[in-house]
């Protein structure tokens, strides 16, 4: 036969290994697949043809842990599942290695630390173990550093990925910092500059003084944090009011008092209401600032007026904004205080205070300030403690400061209602899986107070593809940006010329200098379609490719990745990047918390897939419902380990009983007959590549029929799930039968199927037995991936990842629907008398395989007439010499057990 270039090779006969194993199928099969082309993507296909995926590229920056597992183990069920149903799934795997994470592990690891003032050093060798002390090197042998760091974690993150069963296209592979992704987010950003969708601005900038670097608003988290009320007066007109020359304020910040801009009241606070207007002076450094209203103070919080400072948090900067203030910020990036006394201070007393601050760190400037107002007695009764919560950096642990600073920022909708109102829009049009998940995409819209801040201030990332001119005296003009020719991308413009300059004229007054920030993290990922797609690179792939069909992602990052790279799509093409979302949930852990990496709480997952095999923790993985946080559970592998074991007995018992007539599937001794004879007899047939074609038209006897008539249902309902990205329905439902088909249904038949009854009914049983057989392999096929690929090389051709996905119409013969329009009432009837006689003999103490003397059974009329259809496999599976039905008035199904024959005998 001719062999499918993307399939293992089927055997001449079905072989059925004699003792059935789980260990070793991982690395044998993903040999045989990487070998054969599995699941390689064939870009011929037209995009209607296409399933794609928007694969989530892991950050690389030490090592996975469990929850990667748990989440890429659902796209990868889904993935496999569109590839059964016929599509060419492009599914590729994506490294991102740019951004803060790397450069910490970097730092950590070879114990370095970039300094951009360094010149290149070819011949630096990081240290066998890193010092107390971090070395200080140039950029460039940093950036080598985090790509060979990365470079290694990459074949680590691929080797897991292989071990979990992923069916990745391994040719289909980028990183979010390789020349491609360079290029392609380079190209996007300038585009965005010549739309007008780009741009420069100074303004106020969160920043992590820890990590120096401006952070965006998607990057924030509140945490608690202890601090301290402090009452303190300022100065205003005895004229002014009935409190005299004072007004106090309460504040946990101090140490902002030298960059107090205004005092700031509700309109309707008739406390301050004769205030407002008029100025007051500020303890301490007497500057005067004026007495303001505006809505967004607090009655009801401390004095009930405030001091807007530039820059304590982010009402600080709306009142900025929409009072006209100026700006006076006194905190640096470095998290010191200027070390230049502000021009607005002018007293000679003010001076002098503030040169005891001059380069102080925020905690130290607020110590001294306190101490300061104690003897001026501007510090007002006692100093209380407060918990509040405060803006982190998400990775930092230091609390944000707002400095002034000069960034790059997007569009976003954050200052622009119409905007805003087309990205809710976008979130309408996508598909959502679960539904719900679509409000908190809205809701992060809807609260958006600025665009979308995209420079940082690190080392190892995709360098902003820009340069500004230099006036005669050597200072930047921000208004001549200089862009490169897209031909020449990507570059970096800290060592590449802008056209018309030589080298010789970086720096130079007259010249040009290179910007030196990077794009932030997210600015990259964002493109993550456009990337793996290749676009402006290779657009015949990317037309057959985009938009993608699926976005899987978690759910705490809707507000970072998924609406980021819905707004680089919407600003590029004008459309969704892709139709669907789908959402997972976290992992947690014993204690209920997400496990993560910061709280030292993950597992790792090799010892995991070593331990329950790949299969297990898949199975764990898919019992996980879309969008649910979800426990990690050592017992739920233990189950599927279970489920895979007992997947491999049954196929064994099955095709050891033979599915036809005379024939049985050879064993791993050789012995044994071939399978189907081939000549329209029996219960199936050789097909031309060698694989056991059931013949469902010897499915006959009325309980055969009413298994496929249930299993078509499961089929339907596994389908449907798996089209709306459901996977744990999908396994729930196939599971359920499973057990019901091993326990019940395979007990009932087995005694027909070895051939104790006619030669019709022994047919049907082994027709059914492989009928259904066929069909739950190829039903468990995306979940337990190796198992189900072991037991299909049994007795079929090809690859069961290349099988068609079964449907209902299979489970028809011909035009007889031999699924449908049967009596499902027989299975339960069966299934539940058996059940009565298991209970039966276990209560006598004897063992399961005990013939009994008599079984009576008591039930409604109409079921004692379903019981009748199948009572030979009934009292052959039960081991019952008599049976005596009897109509009970009640309708409640009873079943007595007599006494093992050799009892009644004697």
């Amino acid at each position: 036969m001719t062999q499918s270039p993307s399939s293992p090779a089927a055997p001449a006969l079905p072989q059925v290994p004699e003792k059935p194993t789980l260990d070793g199928l991982e690395e044998r099969w993903a040999a045989v697949w990487e070998e054969q082309g599995t699941y390689a993507f064939d870009r011929s296909a037209e995009r209607g043809e296409v399933f794609s995926v928007d694969t989530p590229p892991p950050t690389v920056s030490g090592s996975l842990h469990v929850g990667h597992v748990f989440s890429y183990t659902h796209t990868d069920v889904v993935a496999r599942f569109w590839r059964m149903r016929g599509k060419q799934v492009f599914y590729p795997m994506g490294w991102d290695d740019n951004g803060l994470p790397t450069e910490r592990r970097v730092q950590n690891f070879y114990g370095v630390r970039c300094e951009p003032s360094l010149p290149y050093d070819p011949d630096f060798a990081p240290p066998e173990k890193p010092g107390k002390a971090q070395i200080a090197i140039s950029r460039r042998n940093f950036v080598e550093l985090c790509e060979t760091l990365t470079a290694e974690d990459e074949k680590a993150f691929e080797a897991l990925w292989r071990r979990g069963g992923l069916s990745v296209d391994w040719s289909h592979t980028y990183q979010t910092i390789d020349g491609t992704a360079r290029a392609i987010s380079q190209r996007t950003f300038l585009r965005n500059l010549d739309r007008g969708e780009a741009y420069v601005s100074m303004a106020p900038t969160l920043w992590d003084v820890t990590f120096r670097t401006a952070v965006a608003q998607a990057e924030l988290e509140d945490r608690e944090h202890s601090g301290a009320w402090h009452r303190i007066a300022y100065h205003a007109d005895p004229a002014a009011g009935p409190d005299g020359a004072e007004v106090y304020i309460e504040t946990t910040r101090p140490e902002l008092i030298p960059a107090c801009v205004a005092l700031i009241a509700h309109p309707d606070d008739e406390r301050y209401q004769p205030h407002f207007g008029t100025t007051v002076r500020s303890p301490l450094f007497d500057v005067e600032v004026p007495v303001l209203a505006h809505p967004a103070a607090e009655m009801d919080r401390g004095a009930g007026i405030a001091m807007c400072c530039t820059f304590g948090d982010l009402t600080d900067v709306q009142w900025w904004r929409e009072l006209d203030l100026p700006n006076r910020t006194v905190i640096t990036r470095d998290g010191r205080l200027l070390r230049e006394t502000p021009e607005w201070i002018t007293s000679e007393p003010g001076r002098e205070r503030y040169a005891e601050l001059a380069g102080s760190t925020v905690h130290t400037a607020k110590e001294r300030i306190v101490a300061m107002l104690s003897e001026t007695g501007e510090l007002v009764g006692d100093v209380r403690p407060v918990t509040r919560p405060v803006k982190f950096f998400e990775k930092g642990d230091k609390p944000l400061e707002i400095v002034s600073s000069r960034q790059w920022y997007i569009r976003n909708g954050g200052r622009d209602a119409e905007m805003r109102d087309a990205m809710l829009r976008r979130g309408d049009e996508l598909v959502w899986h679960p539904d719900y998940m679509r409000h908190r995409y809205a809701d992060w819209v809807r609260g958006l107070n600025g665009d979308w801040l995209v420079s940082r201030q690190r080392f190892f990332g995709v360098p902003i593809p820009v340069w500004y001119a230099l006036d005669a005296d050597g200072e930047v003009l921000p208004t001549e940006v200089l862009t490169p020719g897209d031909e020449t991308l990507p570059i970096d413009p800290s060592t590449d010329v802008p056209p018309g300059y030589t080298a010789d004229r970086r720096d130079q007054p007259g010249g040009f200098t290179g910007d030196p920030d990077v794009l932030d993290t997210w600015a990259t990922s964002s493109l993550t379609p456009q990337i793996a797609g290749k676009w402006s690179v290779d657009d015949d792939l990317f037309a057959r490719v985009f938009p993608m069909d699926l976005r899987p992602q978690a759910h705490d990052i809707i507000r970072t990745w998924l609406f980021s790279t819905v707004v680089r799509s919407s600003l590029e093409f004008g459309q969704l990047p892709w139709a669907h979302a789908a959402l997972s949930g976290w992992i947690l852990d014993p204690d209920r918390k997400k496990m993560s990496k910061s709280k030292g709480n993950v597992v790792t997952p090799m010892g995991l897939l070593e331990e329950f095999g790949s299969d297990a923790v898949r199975y764990w993985a898919a019992n996980g419902r879309p969008g649910v946080d979800t426990a990690f559970d050592r017992g739920q592998m233990k189950v599927g380990r279970r489920l895979a074991m007992k997947l491999l007995n049954a196929s064994k018992f099955i095709l050891g009983v033979g599915v036809a007539e005379g024939a049985s599937a050879a064993t791993g001794d050789g012995s044994g007959a071939s399978a189907a004879t081939g000549d329209g007899s029996g219960a199936s047939a050789a097909t031309g590549d060698g694989s056991v074609e059931p013949v469902v038209s010897a499915i006959t006897a009325p309980i055969d029929r009413a298994l496929l008539a249930r299993l078509a249902g499961v089929v339907e309902k596994a389908t449907a799930a798996l089209e709306r990205f459901d996977y744990a329905v999908a396994l729930e439902v196939t599971e359920q039968f499973f057990w019901f088909f091993c326990d019940d249904y395979l007990e009932l038949v087995k005694s027909r199927a070895y051939g104790e009854f006619d030669d019709a009914g022994r047919d049907s049983a082994r027709a059914a037995l492989a009928v259904a057989l066929r069909v739950l392999q190829r039903l468990f096929a995306p979940v337990l991936p190796f198992v189900t690929e072991e037991v299909w090389s049994w007795w079929q051709g090809g690859t069961v990842h290349r099988a068609a996905w079964p449907t209902a119409d299979e489970l028809r013969a011909g035009g007889d629907d031999t699924a449908v329009g049967v009596d499902e009432g027989v299975l339960d009837i069966a299934s539940e008398v058996i059940s009565g006689i298991r209970k039966g003999k276990s209560d006598q103490k004897l063992s399961i395989r005990t013939e009994v003397e008599t079984l009576s059974v008591f039930a409604a009329p109409d079921r004692l007439d379903a019981l009748r259809v199948v009572l030979g496999d009934v009292q052959a599976a039960g081991r019952v010499r008599d049976v005596e039905l009897v109509p009970s008035e009640d309708g409640e199904l009873v079943t007595r057990v007599g006494g093992p024959v050799e009892a009644v005998q004697a």
